[in-house]
């Protein structure tokens, strides 16, 4: 007698091959339109409500050389970093049959008017896009697109109600930045001190001077702009900042934005309403789908993830989605970052990635991409360790989707800080403090970490956290965990796999001699030695600050009494690893991480306008009334089928990747049970006997919702089963495992 599995089988396989028989037979609806040239309008001034004009070029489709006629869903990209360096991009959209906008903002490169960062962008997105609305070529259609300062565009233009509006992709977004990513608890993100030095990033770019004219007052002092971009670390070194006393006069826009944030601590109307404040401006923010786009190692994942996709899926009845990767800024499109290698399948396809999205809410074409998880996120980790060629280490990873964030099964666990240094949930006892001094001029080097425009200043990313000889804040090459200033908690090695997602927060206890000083706290995966690294490897995974004055929150600032003991509150970035057994988990706490954020003087003297300096001797308190702690979001283990999709291993590097075209079925019943178009049931593998050759299965509904576009990326992983069978299944992946292909397959 034949039993289930010998049934399933040969049903599945022919369901299966007839997928994969017509899957270059069948196109996308989106894919069933003409491919269109591009026609360029180059510097089309459109005129604002108060009469400046702003520059934008517009690409428009043609055939055969010709415009085409009719109306198009448009594209816009507002962005201040010079619309010329986006044509690419631009022409690829194009040809899809979308017209494309890309305009510089108020005051830079070719647009009138004086640059002020977001605080025009409501009005000049409303006014941009009432006048695309009303061009012969629009269909009433416009979405929006960009990345970090062109991803607050996006955010200005929600909260100015700017008509047309149908969808955006603010890929991570500049935003809220009155609390993370310029002032940050306090205290100032030095990335945007760079940001301006260079005239936003323009420094050793074609765009230098171009740049640096725009932004002069006198065009004579241009060169001086672009020689001062190029000895930012000398600036840096020399803070604070003064009105008149370095090039930057002769940009006196720029120079009075940055001297103003970096002296505005407080949390008030300067930083609510500066134009790109979401999480102050929720009332008045338009309701349109967004699929909001960060990495792990961005430098606006906080504010992405933590503050804007939460709070818009709070308020919002459109639908809000969110993806998080292993990423640096602005870099969905690599697999690494920094010294960290992730799965081939980590990198996105930012073209496709945009086109689902834009396809659907602005062509109405059914491609599943309304009906996917609201959440998609890769899970750090899992990987050999070993040396790529490129040098990296291979932390690996993979996939996982999810239906909200931070996720509900989530287990809030403390791990203390003990005297003797080490990290553990045991609550301490009656541990003594340990104090340590913090000199403002030799603060702890930034290696690493979640930064952008950072320019000569640092790096970005995952980085082994020692010194290196040619870091230029570095003298040699030792661990910053030599350093005396640098207190390490660390568990012992971990006896199985530990999954952390999602918000990390230090309650930290600690007093200063000081009036003011600061507070940092920085996670560490610490990686055992191997063949490759024979030191093992000290892989930063987040970090954060806060400046004492403002341990209360973003409101105003309160000095400190010294030797008083303070509980403070330091968020760092959110993550998602999986640190492996065998490897430990380190906290590092300073007082400084320069040059990602501005020394403190320690004086308690105003915000960038301190004349003196001194050493605070800053304590740490460990015991049963001040438990010092970091409370990591575990993930319990069973709750989470980590195969999903991705690899942990080297097996992705040789997988065949597949996509399937859709089977219209019309009405066309798949599997063993009754379920119409839009509820199907596939072969699941549940469960191993310890032989081999037989593998039970089970019928399981896989909640995907119709086939009307590009089914799965299908993996072909090898192990040892006689049958062709199917690991688990999320809403867009599905790892098939098997001795060789089904006939007809890559």
């Amino acid at each position: 007698m034949r039993n289930r599995k010998d049934k399933i089988f040969p049903r599945f396989s022919f369901i299966l091959g007839l997928l994969v028989v017509l899957a270059v037979g069948i196109p996308l609806c989106a894919q069933t339109d003409v491919r269109y040239g591009v026609a360029i309008s180059k510097d089309v001034m459109v005129a604002m409500r108060d009469g400046v004009k702003l520059a934008a070029d517009i690409y428009r489709p043609t055939q055969n050389g010709q415009l085409v006629d009719g109306k198009f869903p448009v594209l816009l990209v507002r962005t201040p970093y010079n619309k010329e360096d986006s044509a690419q991009s631009a022409n690829a959209f194009v040809s899809h049959g979308y017209v494309v906008v890309q305009q510089d903002v108020r005051g830079r490169y070719k647009s009138e008017g004086h640059w002020r960062p977001h605080y025009d962008d409501p009005n000049d997105g409303f006014d941009t896009a009432q006048w695309i609305g009303s061009q012969p070529w629009c269909d009433g259609g416009i979405g929006t697109m960009g990345s970090s300062y062109g991803g607050a565009t996006q955010h200005a233009l929600a909260i100015g109600n700017a008509p047309y509006i149908k969808a955006m992709v603010p890929r991570n977004a500049m935003s809220d930045y009155g609390r993370y990513g310029v002032r940050h608890n306090g205290a100032f993100e030095l990335r945007f001190f760079n940001w301006v030095f260079t005239l936003g990033n323009a420094t050793g770019t074609p765009n230098a001077l171009p740049a640096a004219k725009r932004a002069a007052t006198d065009p004579a002092a241009a060169k001086a702009l672009v020689t001062m971009g190029e000895q930012v670390r000398d600036y840096v070194r020399a803070l604070p900042l003064r009105p008149g006393t370095t090039p930057l006069k002769f940009a006196p826009e720029y120079e009075s934005w940055l001297i103003e944030a970096m002296s505005h601590g407080d949390y008030d109307d300067f930083w609510k309403n500066s134009g790109a404040s979401v999480v102050d401006h929720l009332a008045e923010y338009k309701d349109v789908p967004e699929y909001h786009t960060t990495g792990w190692y961005d430098s606006w994942g906080t504010q992405v993830a933590n503050i804007n996709f939460v709070e818009l899926r709070r308020t919002k009845k459109s639908l809000q989605r969110l993806i998080i990767g292993p990423w640096i800024h602005s870099s969905e499109n690599i697999s690494y970052a920094g010294e960290a290698q992730f799965t081939d399948d980590a990198a996105l396809d930012l073209t496709t990635f945009h086109l689902r999205w834009f396809d659907h809410w602005l062509k109405g074409i059914d491609n599943g991409v309304d009906r996917e998880p609201p959440v998609r996120i890769y899970v750090m980790g899992g990987g050999d360790a070993h040396k790529t060629p490129e040098g990296r280490i291979f932390v690996g990873g993979h996939w996982r989707n999810e239906q909200e964030w931070p996720l509900a099964r989530t287990a809030p666990t403390p791990y203390y800080l003990h005297a003797n240094g080490v990290l553990s949930p045991e609550k301490p006892t009656e541990d003594h403090p340990i104090t340590y001094q913090f000199d403002p001029h030799n603060p702890v080097p930034t290696i690493g970490g979640n930064v952008s425009s950072q320019g000569t200043l640092m790096f970005q990313g995952a980085a082994d956290q020692h010194c290196r000889l040619d870091f230029w804040l570095c003298s040699n090459a030792n661990p910053l965990s030599a350093r005396n200033d640098v207190l390490v908690f660390q568990t012992p090695p971990l006896t199985s796999d530990i999954e952390v997602t999602g918000r990390l927060i230090v309650k930290l206890w600690a007093s200063s001699a000081a009036l003011d000083t600061d507070f940092t706290a920085k996670l560490v995966d610490v990686y055992p030695p191997n063949a490759d690294f024979p030191a093992g490897v000290d892989l930063n995974v987040s970090d954060s600050i806060v400046r004492a004055r403002y341990r209360n929150g973003f409101g105003k600032a309160e000095l400190m009494q010294p030797g008083q003991p303070y509980e403070f509150s330091i968020e760092m970035y959110p993550t998602s690893l999986v640190f492996k057994r065998g490897h430990r988990i380190r906290l590092d706490i300073s007082s400084s991480n320069f040059p990602r954020f501005d020394t403190n003087p320690n004086t308690g003297e105003p915000l960038n306008n301190n004349r003196r300096s001194q050493v605070a001797e800053n304590t740490i308190y460990l015991d049963a009334k001040h438990p010092s702690q970091i409370v990591l979001p575990v993930i319990p283990a069973g709750t989470t089928d980590t195969s999903a999709s991705g690899s942990r291993g080297n097996d992705v590097r040789s997988a065949t990747r597949l996509m399937l075209r859709a089977i219209p079925s019309g009405g066309r019943r798949i599997g063993p049970d009754d379920r119409q178009l839009g509820r199907y049931r596939f072969v699941r593998r549940i469960s191993n006997d310890k032989r081999p050759s037989r593998t039970y299965f089970s019928w399981n509904r896989w909640r995907y919702a119709d086939f009307s576009g590009v089914i799965s990326h299908f993996r072909f992983l090898p192990i040892p089963l006689g049958h062709p069978g199917i690991g688990d299944l999320s809403s867009r992946e599905v790892h098939f495992r098997q001795l060789s292909p089904l006939p007809n397959s890559p």
